[in-house]
């Protein structure tokens, strides 16, 4: 019998377990936890058997992690004597003990290195412990993100005592208190966001931002205040951020600040506050409501805080910052389908009914109101919710139940974070990986958990979609207006005031000319015409409800201009109102799908189908698509037609759910490829069996196509070239076709080759289905269209040059036979598995960086792939390290160059702070990268692009700005960097 008590006679963490996760496959959980016991002391393998025996709920808590959470397992595994500590310690004060030990450490410190010792050391034993507490029930989630706030808190203070410690001893600083050196330093870190408010999550970032006072300090009179403080915020995030043997603190995030594309990491309080006052927005007035003075001079930071209160809390309530309000509910109001919510894939934190509109409604609430209402003024949001319920701006029955999916949420967030210690907050995208996620969450089930969850979306939902329900764009309050009076209108000129339009003189104008003028070709015909003007009324309100209305009107306007026809666009337009705000999105955003959409309107059929906010279908569901759609072709011209016609609908529709935020760039890149490869084996058949009528088969024929590039890692944009190599094998005893116009063996492949890039290329009245490149095979444009499969075996094995086979890490067979698929797949295989020399391929990679370099540039941040630290440099190394491993761990090959990070981290390839560096880089690049293939046709160049798509990728992107994003992008493109050199070029 163990003890159930610790030494102070309080119940052990193992025994206040109440709950726990359901387990997926028990007999794989089992051995997992078995394998671990094995592996350990004896004694502390029977201290935990033990534990398991007495408490089925840690049993059921031990288990469920060995299945379902690497992260929170690899903290057990590492140090068992931890694992016991904390089961058999009461958290109450095991954890106030193991935070005030660590800053006792720190305060004795001699070196950095230690400091981050004992700061990550504190960090490892604290997230275990409160996950624990989370997952076994015995702290409410308020509690849990109160104790992740005060760990991050405790570390920012010991970190920045730390370093000002180190400067007074160099002289650099006079503090009065050589024990305090923060007083009167003049150094302020507010918390923001989450942390500023007590709500940390288990996985978050922390928002910093660095202020100083140039007034009032104790800097030495030689000492340059700018440097110095930038100096030692920058300390502050290597000391917390850095990854090293014992993992990280936090992760640092600075963007906050105000411009960080164009200020250093601490801005001083006179110039922060002149930037508030002339040209702070609306998001950062909300951000500031959670802002905490949580380390540096306290006083200097109160002073800061009361300094900056005019600008977040304004004593009147004036049309201006009731429309900011009206602009923050408008810019969160991404367009999510009308249906039902899709679970699998869903973002708790931003998708539908999610924590940041619960959020929202509150914050919202707080900024018209706190300027009169002090009270209001404050920063948890479920507090917030309790004192608009005391003063009657909600009920008690909103309050409550916004509370309640409060809570729920963020315990399904930190749920999905104890995984694998990510930022994610969305769950997993297929059924089955729900269902894992379900029961380690402690459901029996997906469909029990989905009945809670959904439940909860919808009731934030609705009480969000209530938040002013005076808005002036309901169009059942609106007044009888006429729209063709144009801008001398001064009734019409307030009504589209009203509705939130910035520049209603031109709205007015330019709807006058769509009602009056005979310039629309689309609207020449009368049914057309008159069924556009008795819309007009419902396209102004939706096209208020776009993010940008004055620009929706003008990219409608474009739009008009340029449809040919509209009479179908408009009836369906009119018949699904909801339509409208997506449709200006995309017209604004996107002139590559709004082109498409101006020749060829049907497109918008596939918009109202049910299906189209539901899960993206899979290959299976495309090849069903694609077959019906091509099944009473009656020609092979009509059916390159409509493959074209496919192709063209299956881009917009999954461009458009880009851009409306219903997809991740993931899912996206998976669906382009899904529906390049369909069409790409329908091509093959439909080619060879065009070919074989005119000249026969060769004895044993055998064809493949192989994807490269993006195509063949899955990892395609809408302006994805498909990149392909075509192999072939025969009979070499029998090398003639048998038809009326015999060809032989290597001409016979080539010339279908050809006939098949034909079908690819070819311009029809529905223009090309994808421009094809074939410089991958061998020996690249000297080379024969096509290859037998020995010569391409032999070719890779005696003649390719390193570049070649980083290439061939990402060949994928997408159309064969499986006898034959099988057979050039090994060809593959065998190649990228054999023992290479590690340094002639590092000089190889770097020389073919470096080459690229020069021809490309790299010296553009947002030239996304070819930048310095872009994702070349991502792909370089994963492919760089599959061709000097693969021989010894073969495990380590994938076409999919995220999939190539994960593996090598797994295997021990790659350290794990160079792959959270690539992992988190690849998915913001392949984000943006998405947004802008449809955007963008050229460069793109801020300076120049519209104020929709900007805001589009800072959403994207989950900034609060473009300002932020280029920060970010510029920091992170400097850490891949470092990580290229590091791993290739052997700097590290």
């Amino acid at each position: 019998m163990i003890s159930a008590a610790t030494d102070e006679g309080q119940p052990v963490l193992a025994a206040q377990f109440v709950s726990g996760p359901q387990l997926f496959d028990t007999a794989e959980a089992e051995r997992r936890f078995a394998d671990w016991l094995t592996d350990i002391a004896p004694d502390q393998a029977s201290a935990l058997r033990a534990i398991v025996d007495e408490y089925p709920h840690a049993r059921a808590i031990l288990l469920g992690i060995a299945e379902a959470s690497p992260y929170l397992f690899d903290l057990l595994r590492a140090d068992a004597a931890r694992a016991l500590r904390v089961l058999n310690g009461d958290p109450v004060t095991a954890l106030p003990a193991l935070i005030a030990r660590a800053t006792e450490l720190v305060g004795e410190a001699s070196s950095e290195a230690d400091v981050m010792t004992a700061l990550r050391r504190m960090k490892s034993e604290a997230a275990l412990m409160i996950a624990l507490c989370d997952i076994g029930g015995v702290w409410p989630v308020m509690q849990v993100t109160r104790a992740l706030t005060d760990l991050a808190i405790t570390s920012v203070q010991a970190a920045i005592r730390y370093l000002l410690t180190q400067e007074a001893g160099r002289g650099r600083i006079l503090p009065p208190d050589p024990a305090k050196p923060e007083e009167g330093s003049g150094l302020i870190v507010f918390a923001m966001g989450k942390m500023g408010a007590g709500e940390l999550n288990y996985s978050s970032d922390i928002d910093l931002i660095v202020y100083f006072d140039l007034e009032e300090h104790t800097l030495a009179e030689d000492i340059e205040p700018n440097t110095f403080f930038v100096r030692v915020a920058q300390g502050m995030s290597r000391l917390l951020q850095q990854r090293t043997g014992d993992g990280y603190v936090f992760r640092v995030d600075l963007r906050l600040r105000p411009d960080p594309a164009s200020t250093p990491v601490a801005v001083s309080t006179a110039s922060a506050l002149y930037y508030y006052e002339r040209e702070g927005r609306t998001w950062e007035r909300a951000a500031m409501i959670k802002a905490l003075p949580c380390a540096g001079d306290p006083k200097a930071g109160e002073r800061m805080l009361a300094d900056i209160s005019p600008f977040v809390w304004r004593k009147h309530l004036d049309f201006a910052a009731l429309a900011d309000v009206h602009d923050m509910k408008r810019q969160m109001q991404t367009y999510r389908g009308q249906s039902e919510i899709s679970v699998e894939g869903h973002n708790v934190k931003v998708g539908r009914g999610g924590i940041r509109e619960i959020e929202f409604f509150a914050q919202t609430q707080q900024l018209i109101a706190g300027g009169r209402h002090p009270e209001l003024r404050v920063r948890p949001t479920l507090e917030a919710l309790g004192i608009l319920a005391a003063n009657n701006w909600i009920t008690d029955e909103v309050r409550d139940e916004l509370t309640v999916a409060y809570e729920f949420l963020r315990r399904v967030e930190h749920r999905l974070q104890m995984i694998a210690d990510e930022q994610t907050h969305a769950l997993p995208d297929d059924v089955e990986a729900v269902e894992r996620f379900a029961r380690f969450f402690g459901y029996e089930n997906r469909d029990a958990f989905v009945r809670d969850l959904l439940a909860h979306l919808n009731c934030v939902q609705g009480h969000y979609s209530r938040l002013f329900e005076g808005d002036a764009t309901d169009d059942t309050h609106l007044p009888a207006v006429d729209y063709k009076a144009g801008a001398s209108d001064q009734r019409l000129l307030e009504h589209l005031n009203k509705l939130g339009f910035r520049k209603p003189a031109m709205v007015a104008q330019t709807v006058q000319h769509w009602m009056l003028d005979d310039d629309y070709r689309a609207l020449r015909v009368e049914s057309t015409r008159q069924a556009f003007l008795d819309f007009v009324p419902a396209l102004i309100v939706g096209l208020a409800d776009a993010e940008e209305p004055d620009s929706a009107v003008i990219a409608f306007d474009r739009f008009l201009q340029a449809l040919q026809r509209g009479g179908r666009l408009i009836s369906l337009l009119s018949q699904n109102r909801d339509l409208v705000a997506l449709v200006a999105l995309v017209l604004g955003a996107a002139p590559r799908l709004a082109d498409m959409l101006a020749r060829q309107p049907q497109l918008v059929d596939g918009l109202i189908d049910p299906r189209f906010f539901g899960a993206m279908p899979d290959r299976r569901e495309l090849s069903l698509r694609l077959a019906a759609t091509l099944e009473d072709a009656n020609s092979y011209e009509e059916f390159l037609d409509r493959l074209r016609l496919f192709g063209q609908e299956s881009l917009f529709l999954i461009g458009t759910r880009i851009l409306s935020g219903t997809v991740t760039a993931p899912q996206a890149s998976t669906a382009f490829a899904d529906v390049a490869e369909g069409i790409a084996q329908t091509l093959h058949g439909l080619v060879l069996d065009q070919f074989v009528a005119q000249h026969g088969r060769i004895k044993d024929q055998e064809t493949a196509i192989i994807a490269m590039g993006r195509l063949g890692s899955r990892e395609m944009t809408a302006a994805s070239d498909l990149d392909l190599i075509l192999i072939y094998d025969f009979d070499h005893d029998a090398p003639d076709s048998d038809g009326a116009r015999s060809l032989h063996g290597a001409q016979y492949f080539a010339r279908l080759t050809q006939r098949l890039i034909s079908a690819f290329t070819t311009r029809t009245n529905y223009g090309v289905l994808y421009e094809v490149d074939m410089r991958l095979r061998p020996s690249g444009r000297s080379g024969p269209l096509a290859s037998r499969i020995d010569s391409f075996a032999e070719y890779q094995q005696t003649e390719a040059w390193t570049w070649e086979h980083m290439a061939l890490t990402r060949a994928r067979v997408i159309s064969a036979s499986p006898a034959f698929r099988e057979k050039v797949e090994a060809a593959i295989r065998e190649v990228l598995t054999r023992p290479r020399e590690h340094g002639i391929i590092a000089n190889d990679v770097a020389e073919m960086r470096q080459a690229i370099a020069e021809e490309k540039g790299e010296d553009d941040i947002w030239d996304l792939k070819h930048a310095a630290g872009g994702m070349v440099d991502i792909e370089f190394i994963a492919q760089y390290l599959q061709l000097v491993h693969a021989a010894e761990k073969p495990a380590i090959l994938s076409v999919s160059t995220p999939q190539v990070l994960e593996n090598a981290a797994r295997l021990g390839v790659l350290k794990s702070e160079h792959f959270d560096v690539l992992r988190r880089a690849a998915r913001l690049f392949n984000d943006l990268t998405q947004i802008l293939r449809l955007c963008v046709s050229e460069g793109f160049k801020p300076e120049t692009a519209g104020a929709d798509l900007l805001r589009l990728l800072a959403r994207v992107s989950n900034e609060p700005d473009f300002s932020s994003l280029e920060a970010r992008v510029r920091d992170i493109q400097q850490d891949v960097r470092q990580v290229f050199r590091e791993i290739v070029e052997g700097q590290g």
